[in-house]
């Protein structure tokens, strides 16, 4: 009985005295690792919280490979959800209701004397095809970027995760596809209005007035005012940076490494919601806020009253030049009957 009694105790008292220097370490474990509670300290290594890098060793051969966990990851993530989609949200939505209330406040701003119906040729063919390229798939771009930007929290309460996720996968592929023609789109643009968007003397002066909005009357311009130049040059550059970003992004085999993905999807989508909302403004005016701006890019003619108004610099060259032809003559150039003036002065005003 003595016997049983001291065996219970020295099984009862033994696991106390192998713990007295502390929790057993473990030989496969890193050191310092707890064997008993390792979750904390062994993943606070693995993620490398600390701030130092360590580099493992994989049988995988990449950029990267040998770390386990890349704890920017999450801090990206984060910024992505909480500033990038909120933010570019919010933008967009802010550059609409100023367009719409300047629209409901001023209108349509319309030309002094309206219009003549007498036109001159403003755009080629080939450059109004350059234009409406860019624009088509820049709207392609815009729509299936902002449905993986900010289609989360908008289309799934509308349409439900399944139905998103058809919208989401189709856009990647879409937005992956069409992507480098807006390259292309860019180089042909960049090649075609170059030469008249450099500035030169008087667009100061446009920029001064707030393109006519200061004071009273419209401000002199050339072939191009100041802001069709500045907003020509942020499509250049912007643009370029877009598409460079937008290739790393979806060709990882060009060796970069995470934080150059990051960072490119940054650059990208702060210059894509950057192009985005100025171009609603670009829209508005050369469509429904501004009489006679829109026909330029539907027939390449604009009315020549138009020209004096908005770039009367190139409107007096274009009288000097006698380059002006009748309300007739563009009618038949337009396949129209030539006796009917003013309907189509009318619908160029529309």
């Amino acid at each position: 009985m003595r016997i049983k009694t001291l065996l219970i105790l020295f099984c009862l008292v033994l696991p106390q005295i192998s713990l007295a220097d502390g929790p057993p370490k473990s030989l496969n474990s890193p050191e310092g690792v707890s064997a008993i509670s390792p979750g904390s300290e062994l993943w606070r290594a693995v993620r490398q919280r600390d701030g130092e890098v360590l580099e493992g060793v994989s049988q995988v051969k990449s950029v990267d490979s040998g770390m386990l966990i890349n704890a920017r990851g999450d801090q990206w993530a984060r910024f992505r959800i909480s500033k990038l989609t909120t933010y570019g949200g919010i933008a967009i939505a802010a550059v609409f209701v100023i367009v719409i209330l300047l629209y409901v406040v001023r209108g349509k701003i319309p030309i002094e004397g309206g219009l003549s119906g007498r036109m001159v040729r403003r755009f080629t063919d080939y450059e109004r095809i350059v234009h409406w390229t860019l624009a088509i798939v820049f709207l392609f771009l815009t729509i299936t970027g902002l449905i993986l930007l900010l289609g989360k929290p908008l289309l799934i309460p509308l349409f439900g995760k399944e139905v998103f996720s058809v919208f989401a996968s189709a856009s990647k592929e879409g937005h992956n596809l069409f992507g480098p023609l807006f390259l292309v789109s860019l180089i042909m643009i960049f090649l075609s209005f170059a030469r008249r968007n450099i500035y030169e003397k008087g667009d100061l002066t446009w920029l001064l007035k707030g393109g006519g909005i200061i004071g009273d009357g419209h401000v002199s311009g050339g072939f191009f005012n100041m802001g069709e130049k500045t907003w020509y040059w942020m499509v250049i550059l912007i643009g370029f940076a877009i598409a460079i970003s937008g290739l790393i992004l979806v060709s990882p085999v060009f060796g970069q490494g995470r934080w150059i993905m990051e960072l490119s999807h940054v650059i990208h989508t702060i210059g894509a919601l950057i192009l985005i909302t100025v171009s609603i403004g670009h829209m508005y005016l050369g469509s429904i806020g501004s009489e006679g701006a829109m026909e330029g890019m539907k027939s390449g003619y604009v009315d020549i009253n138009w020209a004096d108004a908005h770039h009367d610099r190139w409107g007096k060259k274009c009288h000097d030049e006698n380059l002006i032809i009748s309300a007739e003559e563009y009618a038949r150039l337009q396949g129209r009957k030539p006796d009917d003036t003013a309907e189509l002065a009318t619908e160029q005003g529309k």
